[in-house]
Parts: C-alpha cells; structure tokens; sequence
C-alpha cells in the first residue's frame, strides 16, 4: 500500500511543488509522511494497487486533502462531486475542486476528510462518469490506520484530531444550511484590496446561533492559499445572520457555505 520509489516522487513533487522534501521513516502500517521544514511544509501519503493516491498536508499554515490518480476531469469543470463510503458508514457525497493536474482535486472540507482516514479500513470512492457517458467509476480501498503521519499534518496546521462538528456535516444541505434555515443577511465579503490573484474560493464552516449570528467559523480550505480570499470570508461573517423556520432553536446548528471570488 506504500508509494514505490518512483511513484513516491512524483507523488510528493506534485505536493510540494518540487521543494527538497525530508522523508521519515514511518511507523509500521501507518502513512508515508515528508517534511520540508523551509517551507513549513507536512504531508502524509498513501497509494493504492489502483493507482490512486490520497494525501493530507499541512502547507504554511494552510490545511488541504487530495486525490492524485483520477480519470481525467473534462475541460472547463473547476468542481467534482464524488462519493465516499467510510467503512461500514452510510456513504455520502464530497465536494472537490479540480486542480491543474486534471486528474488531481482537492476537498473542499480537507480536516473532516482527514480525520475520517486516520482511522483506516475499507474506502469506497464513486465517480460518476469515470468510467464513460453516463458509467460510474468505483474505487474499492482498503488503507492502513495511521497513527501518527496524519495527525502530525493536521496538528502542523492547529486542526483538531477530533471535532464533534464533523457528525454534523451530512445534515448540511447542499445551499450550505440544515433543514430549517435561511439566510437572513447573506455574507457579501468584499474582494481582498490589491490582491493579485484574478479569482479564488474559499469553504467556510460556522456554527449560527439560536439568534442567528454566526461563531466560531473556520477556514475549511481556500484557493489560492495566499491570497487572503480566507480572512475577507472571516471578517464578512461578522454581519451575517440566518433566521429560522417555525420555532427558534435553543442549540447552535453548523452551516458551512462556499464564497467563489471574481475580479470585475
């Protein structure tokens, strides 16, 4: 289940865009992990017999997941719905956004994602059309527990190894509110003064409260990392709120949400 030599490489020069990477020995049966301390970079990674490789990492304070190996994304498509199925878990579909490298995505919640493969087992991963029109594409996976490579890249970026927020994921719906929910005063950030990035994105998860203010929200992921799309998110979560239907909740309820940035 460990990358070869060859595959390694190249693996891990896609991750860190060619920076010397220092490789630790792993522990038996966990994840491959690399380290390149100039570029306060982590990375944890596995392969499969079918080719696929699946790797988390830590970047500058910036946390992703990805998927290096898939059928070839078509042109023009910058996002990709893919089913994953944990272990005897009820399976459920995943955002990931597609890379330059067609056959790369990368999660759009890259901790939760993580925090589900630190446990290994059995993985299934369905692409539909990966396989032809309208012909699913069906990875069947089994991959080894890591004990400490995963951990040491979500502790490298102050992600937590558990986070009772993530049960709550599958009760979001796909607009990024649960059953109930609405928008009362949509976030409206504005574009990051005098970045030089032409677009970006940014997946946000908060936690709203029964008066419908948001709290502790947290970066998920963002692209490109750099380019502040994450904190202008951040600061115009300050004024947004959601209202509720029927009667007001007497718990928080998580929201995640999507911000896509285009320069005008």
């Amino acid at each position: 289940m460990r990358l070869g030599a060859p595959i390694g490489a190249a693996v891990a020069g896609f991750l860190c865009a060619g920076g010397a990477l220092a490789q630790d020995a792993p522990a038996e049966a966990d994840w491959d992990l690399v380290k390149d301390e100039a570029k306060k970079t982590t990375i944890a990674y596995v392969t499969t017999t079918a080719g696929l490789s699946i790797a988390t990492r830590c970047v500058n304070g910036g946390y992703s997941a990805l998927l290096v190996g898939l059928p070839e994304t078509p042109r023009r498509t910058k996002t990709r719905a893919l089913g994953l199925t944990f272990r005897d878990e009820e399976g459920s579909e995943w955002r990931w956004n597609v890379t330059t490298d067609r056959t790369a995505v990368v999660a759009d919640f890259p901790a939760p994602f993580a925090r589900e493969l630190r446990q290994g087992g059995r993985l299934q991963i369905v692409v539909p059309g990966g396989a032809g029109p309208a012909q699913n594409l069906r990875y069947d996976l089994e991959l080894p527990a890591s004990g400490s490579a995963i951990d040491q890249t979500l502790s490298a970026c102050d992600r937590p190894l558990v986070d009772p927020r993530d049960l709550e994921l599958d009760a979001i719906a796909e607009d990024g509110l649960q059953v109930g929910m609405r928008w009362e005063r949509r976030i409206r950030p504005t574009y990051p003064f005098r970045s030089r990035y032409a677009e970006g994105f940014a997946v946000t998860t908060c936690v709203a409260q029964p008066d419908g203010t948001l709290r502790d929200c947290v970066i998920e992921t963002e692209h490109p990392g750099d380019g502040r799309f994450g904190e202008a998110v951040l600061k115009a979560a300050r004024d947004a709120t959601v209202a509720y239907d029927g009667d007001q909740p007497t718990a928080p309820r998580m929201m995640a949400f999507r911000v896509n940035f285009i320069m005008q």
